[in-house]
């Protein structure tokens, strides 16, 4: 399996506010990465930022990647539309997509849901309980509930995207806020899921139980042996016209 984690990397690179560099020395992608390689042994992991040669989304790059992972904050419209495009054209393709924390304003989330992806908002630095509503898939597997989350940003309803194919986790903060903070998708081939703990400003990535979510959602997304390919256009009825 091959994984790339892709994190924009603009805090860390530009504005280094000090939780960041404190949390996350090398960057929330390599604690992304460090995660998933100490529960995916077997896999590939790399990384790519925004700064990276093709903005860390090439084509031959895509093309070797089962799975990705996406984090962005603040840099969301400094990915060009056809850079867009194109990871787009390979999820539809059957490559899977997990989309993380504010990445659901990226403009390739709002791409592949059609919405505004609006939500509600406030950063108070408090608790978060991630509580498992569908125990049985997946994506839960070995997952408490809840899963306590003592300082985070708050996201909550309504959440502007598409009816889910699976609502898996939802998350309740001090504030009394609620938030479906776990969602899965298909688009074409592609199976994307949707995880929203994980702010810069809190040390969420080096949760292991946040760790397990991740993998989980990695394999669940992966598209395994299945070939890959946009399904193509066929008319039923070409042949029959040919032959009359």
């Amino acid at each position: 399996m091959r994984v790339l984690v892709w994190n924009e990397g603009v805090h860390e690179a530009r504005q280094q506010p000090a939780n960041i560099g404190y949390y996350y020395p090398s960057g929330i992608h390599g604690a992304i990465a460090d995660l998933l390689s100490r529960r995916l042994p077997d896999a590939k992991i790399s990384t790519a930022t925004l700064a990276d040669d093709q903005f860390g989304l090439a084509e031959n790059s895509l093309d070797q990647t089962d799975v990705l992972i996406w984090w962005g904050h603040i840099a969301h419209e400094e990915v060009p539309h056809e850079v867009v495009h194109r990871v787009q054209e390979h999820v539809l393709g059957g490559m899977g997509l997990i989309v993380l924390h504010s990445g659901h304003h990226s403009r390739l989330f709002r791409a592949l849901m059609g919405t505004t992806c609006n939500l509600q908002w406030r950063n108070a630095g408090e608790r978060e309980l991630v509580w498992t509503v569908a125990p049985g898939h997946p994506i839960a597997r070995g997952i408490p509930s809840p899963l306590v989350i003592p300082h985070q940003e708050m996201y909550g309803e309504h959440f502007d995207v598409p009816r889910p194919d699976d609502v898996v986790f939802i998350s309740s903060f001090a504030g009394g806020e609620v938030f479906r903070s776990g969602l899965t998708f298909t688009r074409g081939n592609g199976r994307i899921f949707y995880f929203s703990p994980g702010d810069q400003d809190y040390p969420v990535y080096l949760q292991p139980e946040i760790g397990d979510v991740i993998a989980n959602g990695v394999l669940w997304a992966s598209p395994g042996d299945s070939p890959r390919g946009v399904t193509p256009v066929v008319n039923p009825n070409q042949g029959w016209f040919e032959s009359s």
